[in-house]
């Protein structure tokens, strides 16, 4: 059985977004758009702000990282898979070709900033995967509040200050079984500012079972118990 992931109009998709994040030097590109990723974070300004200094900025799993996104989905035979951080659509194409490999279903992803969704969306139909994709525009806080259930997978990719609080908006829909991934967990800019995440999936009393995984700035796996 061949794989969505290595079908031409995918790989063609992603080869181009990898090349193109490549040749991008990410400290630059953001001090280009007056934002300092070295400064204590949070950030001074709004979350709506910082993504619009960021439209044009490609933010996303590294190469390994979304192979491990598309294994990790096919072994849990996800049909419903949440993600909070859509940028480009990078994470989301390894998510909707395993999707589609594992019968069919549906990823629903989220991206704040207008420009880049559409980029995004074009992206998804060039890789022939946008029947599987329901972006939402906005607040994830927001658009992520009316969900299916059950949700097999859930990747939060986005703002690092948001990904407890996504969670919790989710976590009711988590089926006992289902995984959350976080990316970059390993970031640190001034501080551990994933650290609030972290003490609420590794406390026994939350119901999860976590493992990080040294892939690029570091996963987190967190499979849901119950």
């Amino acid at each position: 059985m061949s794989s969505t992931l290595r079908s031409e109009p995918v790989v063609s998709t992603l080869d181009r977004l990898f090349a193109a994040e490549d040749q991008q030097d990410l400290v630059a590109a953001f001090a280009a758009a007056g934002v300092d990723v070295t400064a204590e974070y949070p950030l001074e300004m709004s979350d709506a702000e910082l993504a619009d200094r960021a439209k044009d900025i490609i933010m996303s799993v590294s190469r390994e990282g979304g192979k491990l996104l598309y294994l990790l989905t096919r072994a849990v035979k996800a049909r419903t898979v949440v993600e909070f951080g859509c940028s480009f659509g990078i994470s989301t194409l390894h998510l909707a070709s395993a999707v589609r490999d594992n019968g069919g279903g549906q990823v629903i992803t989220t991206e704040l900033q207008p420009e880049k969704a559409q980029r995004a969306r074009e992206n998804f139909a060039a890789a022939g995967l946008d029947d599987l994709v329901d972006l939402r525009l906005g607040d994830a806080q927001e658009t992520l509040r009316e969900l299916p259930g059950p949700v097999d997978l859930l990747l939060l990719d986005g703002w690092p200050t948001l990904r407890l609080p996504i969670l919790g908006l989710v976590q009711p829909r988590l089926r006992p079984g289902a995984l959350v991934i976080v990316d970059d967990i390993d970031l640190d800019v001034g501080r551990n500012i994933n650290q609030d995440f972290l003490d609420y999936v590794n406390d026994p009393a939350n119901g999860y079972l976590t493992l990080r995984l040294p892939v690029h700035q570091g996963v987190q796996v967190c499979l849901k118990l119950g």
